[in-house]
């Protein structure tokens, strides 16, 4: 094109036939103003419509022959969209079929124009760098700062105790590690992503980075901070000094300058999957993340995901060996028939240890549910009992009385198994506000603390307490907590998932990783493997096991899947597409819900991903790009639904 700059615009649109790289002649007016990484304003000449965009890259001419639309309008002139995010978010979207637009949505905030003017205007110190710092723990001396220089994957066991600061603060060994060693990057002058589930877990790692960093150079993104705050940082990330960025799923998007280290904490959390489109787990972006960088990736947890199993099987991921092997006191306890009364299902010799250590501090108790209703189940086969009317679950009310739908509250009297026919119930879980009330009876002068989704409990002191938690909210304790009840195994293990032994297990470990040294910690009406590797602590043999059966029956993460759900002929002609491609089968389809749709699973071999996402990519646009002109005397046809997603956390 001769004469004026090509921008070359990426259109922030859902519509996957937008999903590509368009050219906008830059008129006169915006010379200065258009540059490569800025939000801009678009015309599209489909309905005369005006869009956002963002400008990925400048060019003197365009392969288009005919006259180009000029740039409506630079929204903002700071460059916010960095080359190496936008390389990861069309990376990542390629991989999921999906658009780079949904990604970039989800990396860079809502802009607040007071907020970027005072920070235009501001003098900016980033404070020094850290010196003098001690060894990373949680390994051998020196190898982790080894890995870190070569740009290594490595994948680290935590340490299950919790340690005290020189502050007198308590957190996990593991946020000492992940801290530490991002502080080593930024001794370096390289920039640290650490990547949590949620902010109880960041709030640990800010605890131990105040010790050895300047505040100015920790940065925290999450869904807490007011959308100025979060602004704010995500534009002092854009600096060219380096960081230490500490936030959520979505901080593995952050810019950041000479990126030298990636750390992910707990990456099985279901937390760190994304659930808006195209849903790309933080653990998959990170891994492209740290191909593109050269930086290094640190993955630490007390339970090694399968998927992370399957990565050091390979070699992609290397197996850093902790200092020492430390376990804690587990000891496996089947259900009593009978336990003590008012013990809240809890086995003798457990509720014995529970009053002997309460005298010395707290004790943790965690529930599956929160809540007062005990759930239900089969007394034969234990299969959870649902409701014949709306196939809810079964409960008893909190004032006693009938069994009853928690949903439609139809009673369940002449209730009858549809698996072995049995018509005896028994109560399989209590939630947590209903056990806190029978503690709290139990042990009259004690202090009871609830702790759930609704009543986050932080942190406890070291006085005497029962706390009462359910998985993944439980409190850190000064000292640690002197003995630890996991009750409801039995419960846990009922959710109909693909992944919900690896989940047991994880949040069995997480919540012994609480404990005080040498405090007992119980595991009531669990047997078998899962306990063998809780009371073991040899989690990694658990994965390695597990993964060896996913792989001979072809379940993830031993292959990939893509769920496809449309209507009957739009999914058999979109599973046509793939269905002869080396390394694929299709499972289905399948009912998928009440609006006539199906689902058919698509499975593939990793190698085959990218030939798969092109074409599944290829017939979602093809169905988004149909035309639908009405019929006289008709009413216009809905558009018809395609939804694909790949790597679905929701396939059983």
């Amino acid at each position: 094109m001769p004469g004026g700059a090509v921008a070359r615009v990426l259109v922030d649109s859902p519509l996957p036939q937008l999903d590509q790289l368009f050219d906008y002649a830059v008129p006169e007016r915006l010379a200065d103003a258009a540059k490569a990484g800025v939000r801009v304003r678009v015309p599209l000449r489909s309905g005369g419509r005006i869009a956002d965009g963002w400008i990925v890259d400048l060019a003197d001419t365009s392969d288009y022959h005919g006259t180009l639309s000029e740039l409506e309008d630079v929204v903002s002139a700071v460059p916010l969209l960095r080359p190496e995010v936008w390389d990861l978010a069309r990376a990542a979207a390629d991989r999921a079929a999906g658009n780079a637009s949904d990604i970039l949505r989800l990396a860079i905030p809502s802009r607040y124009v007071r907020v970027e003017r005072s920070w235009l205007a501001a003098q900016h110190d980033p404070g020094p760098l850290p010196t003098g710092l001690p060894p990373i723990p949680g390994a051998e001396p020196g190898r982790i700062e080894a890995g870190l220089e070569r740009g290594e994957r490595m994948s680290l066991a935590a340490d299950p105790r919790p340690v005290r600061l020189p502050t007198g603060e308590w957190v996990g060994a593991w946020a000492a590690t992940l801290a530490q060693a991002a502080a080593h990057a930024l001794a370096a002058d390289r920039s640290a992503l650490l990547v949590v589930p949620d902010y109880r877990d960041q709030e640990q790692l800010e605890a131990v980075l105040a010790a050895s960093v300047d505040p100015r150079r920790v940065l925290r993104t999450d869904a807490r901070q007011s959308g100025g705050d979060r602004y704010r940082a995500f534009l002092d990330a854009t600096r060219p000094d380096a960081r230490i960025i500490v936030g959520n799923r979505s901080t593995v998007y952050s810019p950041a300058a000479r990126l030298g280290l990636i750390a992910i904490w707990d990456d099985g959390d279901p937390l760190l999957a994304e659930p808006l489109a195209p849903g790309v787990h933080a653990r998959d972006a990170a891994l492209i993340r740290q191909e593109q960088s050269g930086a290094a990736l640190l993955m630490v947890a007390h339970t090694r995901s399968v998927d992370v199993q399957r990565l050091v099987e390979i070699g992609w991921v290397h197996e850093v060996a902790p200092s020492k092997h430390v376990r804690p006191r587990v000891i496996p306890t089947e259900q009593q028939a009978t336990p003590e009364p008012g013990s809240a299902r809890i086995p003798t010799l457990a509720w014995r240890q529970a009053q002997e250590a309460v005298r010395d501090g707290p004790v943790l108790v965690q529930v599956a549910r929160p809540g007062n209703a005990p759930l239900l189940a089969c007394d034969r086969c234990r299969e959870p009992a649902r409701c014949a009317a709306c196939g809810g679950g079964l409960a008893v009310p909190r004032e006693g009385g009938t069994a009853r739908c928690v949903l439609c509250g139809t009673s369940a009297s002449g209730w009858r198994c549809t698996v072995c026919d049995g018509t005896r119930l028994r109560a399989v879980t209590v939630g947590a506000s209903r056990t806190a009330d029978e503690l709290g009876r139990a042990f009259p002068r004690t202090r009871v603390i609830l702790s759930d989704g609704e009543r986050p409990v932080l942190r406890v002191g070291p006085e005497p307490a029962l706390v009462v938690a359910t998985r993944g909210a439980e409190p850190i304790a000064d000292g640690g907590y002197r003995a630890v009840l996991l009750l409801d195994g039995e419960r846990m293990l009922l959710r109909e998932s693909l992944r919900v032994a690896e989940d047991c297990l994880r949040w069995w470990s997480n919540a012994s990783a609480l404990a005080a040294p040498g405090a007992p910690v119980f595991l009531v009406g669990v047997a078998g493997a899962l306990a063998t590797a809780l009371t073991t602590w040899h989690q990694a043999d658990w994965a390695d096991t597990e993964l060896a059966a996913r792989r001979a029956l072809r379940f993830p993460p031993a292959v990939r899947v893509a769920s496809v759900t449309a209507g009957h002929a739009a999914v058999a002609h979109t599973v046509e597409a793939v269905r002869d491609l080396d390394g694929v089968d299709v499972l289905g389809p399948a009912p998928a819900d009440d609006e006539g749709l199906e689902r058919a699973i698509v499975r593939f071999d990793y190698a085959a991903g990218a030939r798969v996402a092109r074409e599944l990519r290829a017939e979602m646009i093809r169905v988004a790009t149909e035309r639908r002109r009405p019929v006289a005397g008709r009413p216009v046809r809905r558009p018809r639904v395609l939804r694909v997603r790949f790597d679905d956390p929701d396939v059983p």
